[in-house]
């Protein structure tokens, strides 16, 4: 099944070289760097982070779904009221807020006030990756649509290559606090790039809040499309959520083997990330339904492998390489199908997969408070992507009888 180009009002863009382009796209890039930073570096410090406030880990695990709960409101807020203005503007007004939630993260005292700071902390996420996947596309050729959206989408990866396991270790070293300031500071240093390198683009002048919510949340693929990817992603934090103590509980290895299990986790997303943008030219839903299924897979290779030390690491490697395509192609997929509502489309994706953070964190800890050991997030991943894959199925077919009538 193919899809097709994006019907969009959007401004037209400047036209960059190559050089400029690069520049222009590192520089978004580097704003997703900081988010999947400060994002994931949660999940590696959870233990210290759970000692550190004075709750379970399980119940610190309540961190991370507040974060994603963030994602998932400051996505339809902010993108109401920012159809119409300069995106690089935009760009810039939210990582300044994200440096400064980052800063509020740093400064709580316990529980409740770092929930909500995580919470905030949330907020500017969707939107910035929606924005800059507008602004790369916009950029490149049409052809290579999916390359520039894939490339914004490395800095993410990249965070999870170098970003996390750096905060990580600063975070075991220095204290959970010292890895959100270092993430706040990768914010700032957006700032600087972003007003460097990317060009100017006025806003789409003819689009409103309201027309583009009516737009986009008309259309049942739409639905479908979030739908899939807030199931059928929350596999990968059902696992991540909890992987810290995966490797020294259950693996048998040491604390200080943590941050290469989250270094594995950020290679395999640069692989995906990488694989999804050449895959997308072969067909964007083909490779969403192959990695659901594949995500499905590796979730009972990693249940069945936990224990056994080093053996779990090309687990984890093709857990983030497989959920790194769908992440990808989802966004893709959302830009395809939201019609003229392009600013909405690129941002809800991410409100989507925060729902599958926030709903993978969730049943994690529950099924580990139920007993069931840190191994059976695992078996709970794997039912979602089953239910993602089905999900996707319903799509294919509610598209193809829209089409025959």
């Amino acid at each position: 099944m193919t899809t097709t180009a994006p019907a969009t009002t959007a401004p037209p863009t400047p036209e960059l070289g190559g050089r400029r382009f690069v520049l222009a796209v590192l520089a978004l890039a580097v704003g997703g760097f900081a988010i999947g930073t400060t994002e994931f570096v949660t999940m590696g410090l959870l233990p210290q982070i759970a000692e550190g406030i004075g709750v379970s880990e399980p119940k610190a695990g309540h961190v991370i779904s507040a974060y994603a709960l963030g994602v998932v409101v400051g996505v339809p807020i902010l993108s109401f009221f920012a159809a119409r203005l300069p995106r690089r503007g935009l760009l810039v007004g939210l990582m300044a807020a994200y440096a400064v939630f980052n800063l509020l993260s740093a400064a709580a005292t316990g529980y409740g006030m770092l929930t909500f700071a995580r919470f905030l902390d949330g907020l500017p996420h969707g939107a910035y990756f929606g924005v800059a996947s507008l602004v790369a596309a916009s950029l490149a050729e049409p052809r290579h649509r999916g390359r520039a959206v894939a490339s914004v989408m490395l800095g993410l990866s990249f965070a999870n290559v170098v970003g996390v396991p750096a905060a990580t270790w600063v975070g075991q070293g220095l204290g959970w606090r010292a890895a959100y300031l270092m993430t706040s500071g990768i914010a700032l240093l957006t700032i600087v790039l972003v007003l460097a390198f990317v060009p100017s683009v006025p806003g789409d002048k003819e689009a409103t809040g309201r027309k583009e919510a009516r737009e986009f949340f008309a259309r049942r693929q739409v639905w479908l499309t979030m739908a899939a990817g807030a199931v059928g992603f929350g596999g990968l934090f059902a696992v991540y959520s909890y992987i810290a103590t995966t490797v020294t509980d259950v693996a048998g290895l040491g604390e200080g083997d943590v941050p290469i299990f989250l270094l594995a986790f950020g290679l395999g997303m640069v692989a995906g990330t990488w694989l999804a943008g050449e895959l997308a030219a072969w067909s964007v839903f083909r490779s969403l339904l192959w990695s659901g299924i594949g995500s499905a897979v590796v979730m009972l290779v990693f249940w069945a492998v936990a224990p056994h030390g080093w053996f779990l690491l090309p687990v984890v490697f093709s857990i983030t390489a497989i959920g790194s395509i769908l992440v990808t192609n989802l966004q893709l997929r959302l830009m395809d199908v939201a019609g003229d509502a392009v600013t909405l489309g690129a941002a809800m994706n991410h409100a989507a997969l925060n729902t599958a953070n926030a709903l993978g964190a969730w049943l994690g800890g529950l099924v580990i408070a139920a007993g069931y050991g840190y191994r059976s997030p695992a078996l709970v991943g794997a039912g979602l992507s089953v239910l993602g894959v089905g999900i996707l199925l319903w799509s294919a077919l509610s598209e193809r009888r829209s089409t025959a009538s």
